[in-house]
């Protein structure tokens, strides 16, 4: 089950744009039907690089959430909650802190490159050194397996897997392991057991994989054993210690190709950006506006998709038919700008109208989404307490 569980989060931006959904939300509509999904704002994350300007940390966050709703992410399918409100987090993240070398975090590619991109601002602090680490902590407390990423991202869920086998390393061997792991083995019935046992001799001997795989899954069908025993089963399979911290697992996600009203990525720090809840209005006139093939300054005059940003917004939005009319008409000057542009505002109002009706009825009614969020809290604190009882036991810290 923990193999189907996924953690994804977004720092509170506020309200968000087309960038936001084709790169993130849409992604996360899939996710909640196939697997057991928390979603989370990481409004600690956004006090690591912005922490001398905190003010509208809390209505960025709300803002945010009535986007993901209004988008579609169904709070029936998927745990929407705020990090700070689940105190666990915090919790775990000093625990690991305890047992992570300075080094693994120090050569997170992106600890430099952040430095080098920011340099407006003061991060030789430890909250900006130990923000990987508490993305590792954000995932090992729900115990998910799979954390959908960027390929930028790939490297933070490669330290987590390494925090979470040194903690296994050093706390799973739990006094009379062995014992209780054989006794454990005989929990899963005579023909299982044996079948185990076959599978655990041909991985540990002859490193047969193929094995590992098998005995995963069998252990996964078992109904009859305890949490605990399925996780000693789960180290004594692979010839270390009990696993307390389950090792995730990337789930690469397809790189967004929404590009913003310049041909730049979208962002809101280069104002390039056309948001989910806009007025159809303005929408109309930020692509009305749109730059296009500088060459082309005459409306007689042929111009080349290539070198025109409204041709990324073609790729994305227009069918192969539309962007066929798009090239001949631009090369050959048989269309204007301002034609060739009227499909892609089109589709792109009519891809926000629903988006914009249901995010209405949240913001008319904020109690909806505080009620939303706050019932999300509480499931994920549920979860997370359970992992951090048994993080406090193993580490000695369980007091009577």
């Amino acid at each position: 089950m923990q193999q189907q569980r996924v953690l994804s989060g977004m720092r509170p931006t506020g309200a968000l744009h087309l960038g936001h959904y084709h790169g993130v939300l849409k992604n996360w509509l899939k996710l909640q039907h196939e697997y057991e999904c928390f979603f989370f704002v990481a409004d600690w994350h956004a006090l690591t690089t912005h922490y001398e300007d905190p003010h509208g940390i809390s209505d960025h966050a709300m803002e945010m959430v009535i986007d993901w709703l209004a988008a579609g992410v169904n709070p029936g399918s998927a745990k929407l909650f705020i990090q700070s409100r689940v105190p666990e987090h915090a919790e775990l993240h000093l625990l690991l802190s305890m047992i992570t070398p300075l080094g693994w975090l120090e050569r997170v590619p992106s600890y430099k490159d952040q430095q080098e991109k920011l340099k407006e601002r003061d991060l030789a602090t430890y909250g900006f050194l130990g923000y990987p680490l508490l993305q590792s902590a954000d995932i090992l407390i729900y115990r998910a397996g799979l954390v959908p990423v960027g390929d930028d991202q790939v490297a933070h869920v490669e330290l987590t897997r390494e925090v979470a086998r040194r903690f296994n390393h050093l706390y799973g061997r739990e006094p009379g392991f062995e014992e209780k792991a054989e006794a454990a083995i005989k929990k899963i019935g005579k023909k299982n057991a044996k079948l185990y046992k076959d599978l655990r001799k041909k991985y540990q001997e002859k490193g047969d994989h193929e094995a590992l795989e098998v005995a995963r899954a069998l252990l996964e069908g078992q109904q009859n054993i305890t949490l605990g025993d399925r996780e000693r089963l789960y180290g004594y399979l692979e010839g270390g210690g009990r696993i307390i911290l389950q090792e995730p697992q990337a789930l690469l996600t397809p790189t967004s190709k929404m590009p913003g009203l310049d041909g730049q990525k979208m962002s809101k720090s280069y104002d390039n950006g056309i948001f989910l809840r806009e007025d159809p209005e303005s929408v109309q006139k930020k692509i009305r506006t749109m730059q296009t093939d500088p060459a082309r300054v005459r409306r007689t005059d042929p111009g080349d998709p290539a070198k025109c940003p409204v041709w990324q917004l073609h790729e994305v939005y227009s069918d192969e038919g539309v962007q066929t009319w798009v090239k001949e008409g631009c090369t050959t000057a048989g269309i204007g700008c301002l034609e060739c542009k009227q499909p892609v505002i089109d589709s792109v109002l009519s891809e926000l109208a629903p988006i914009r009706e249901r995010a209405q009825e949240f913001v008319e009614d904020p109690n909806l989404v505080r009620g939303i969020i706050a019932e999300g809290c509480e499931a994920a604190r549920d979860v997370a307490r359970e992992t951090l009882d048994e993080v406090r036991q193993v580490m000695g810290l369980a007091y009577r």
